[in-house]
């Protein structure tokens, strides 16, 4: 490995590809960013729920967008969705102190029993949140405001880790593993890609993150407390450094 470790990175091709990109370089990294994500407005809008339920920060930017004004309750699944809600001029009534699905119905709970819910996501949420809050006591709809796509070229993470070329790599959703493996796939070095993230530092955001990518055949390295892409980002250049991969 060289003195600085080459990490990819799958974020949206938008500021937050560039944000993680920088974030990477100061913490030393050679980042290989590698966008698996698109994102595909759907043109929906939450309806009059007592409480509305954001995931993204996209979600609170499109239904702003949209002219969109709650009836009731707007709960965030963390502090940046909260911080895009309120810089949308939206009030943030609940952030969890665990930034996942389980602790937002964790938080939630008491709030909900008998009353409506309305969750706000993309079209590849996790049942996690809509599961919990229904155990919860909630009436749950959803609504997709996005589709989630891959963009049309992406797969140069997954040439790289074929040839050896990787020391990490940041998988931020289970939707981008499914969308590495595809592009892998799609050029042929699925097998060889999987093999070279072996003998890389594989991270994932989160448990359901997690579970997909061992699902998948991959060897999983670090997964941080927080769910967010600095705890990330800082655990996969930290392992890196270490010369711990595949432990």
């Amino acid at each position: 490995m060289g003195s600085r470790p080459r990490v990819a990175v799958f974020r949206p091709d938008d500021e937050r590809i560039t944000a993680a990109v920088a974030r990477l370089r100061e913490l030393g990294a050679d980042p290989v960013p590698d966008p698996m994500l698109a994102v595909d407005p759907t043109g929906a809008t939450p309806g009059e729920a007592p409480h509305v339920v954001f995931t993204s920060k996209t979600g609170a930017e499109l239904v702003a967008g949209a002219g969109w004004t709650p009836a009731g309750a707007v709960h965030a699944i963390g502090p940046k969705t909260a911080a895009a809600l309120r810089e949308e001029g939206y009030d943030v009534a609940v952030v969890p102190e665990e930034y996942s699905s389980a602790g937002l119905v964790s938080a939630l709970r008491r709030r909900v029993a008998g009353a409506r819910v309305e969750v706000a996501r993309s079209d590849h949420g996790s049942p996690v949140l809509l599961d919990g809050l229904r155990s919860a006591g909630a009436d749950v709809t959803e609504t997709v405001l996005y589709r989630l796509t891959r963009p049309p070229g992406a797969g140069e993470a997954p040439e790289r880790a074929a040839a050896g070329a990787l020391d990490g790599a940041c998988f931020t959703s289970s939707l981008t593993v499914a969308h590495f493996l595809d592009a892998a796939g799609e050029r042929g070095v699925r097998d060889a890609a999987v093999a070279g993230l072996a003998d890389a530092v594989v991270g994932c955001i989160g448990e359901p993150t997690q579970t997909a990518a061992r699902d998948a055949g991959l060897s999983v390295d670090v997964v941080p407390r927080e769910a967010t892409f600095d705890a990330l980002a800082r655990a996969v250049v930290e392992r890196c450094e270490t010369g711990a991969a595949g432990a």
